[in-house]
């Protein structure tokens, strides 16, 4: 059963720019190993393992182990938290675009 990371976990995951720019290059590619990550990162290997552990405990990705490397894709599902929680906040944009295509029609009828 795959358990969902709370948001807080989620947030604090993505709040740090490199672990988030790490984020991003896993889900552009298929699978990536930490050997590809590091290479175009400017960080050491070992801070993209520790990112790459935050990430996994957040739910964010996952890894497959093929000998002796780990290949890492993104989790899509691990960010349901954050849509769940930004959704909360649906009506209040839905009003703002509703007010703003009014405004609009006024100046522009």
């Amino acid at each position: 059963m795959l358990q969902t990371a709370s948001i807080d976990t989620v947030m604090r995951a993505l709040a740090d720019p490199t672990r988030r720019a790490v984020f991003e290059r896993v889900a552009r590619s298929q699978e990536i190993n930490v050997a590809e990550l590091t290479r175009a990162s400017g960080v050491t290997q070992g801070a993209i393992s520790q990112h790459l552990k935050s990430l996994k405990a957040a739910g964010l990705v996952a890894e497959r182990p093929q000998g002796r490397n780990v290949f890492y894709r993104a989790q899509p599902e691990g960010l349901a938290p954050l849509f769940d929680w930004m959704s909360h906040y649906d009506a209040f944009w839905r009003e703002r675009f509703a007010d703003l295509r009014s405004l609009l029609k006024e100046i522009d009828p």
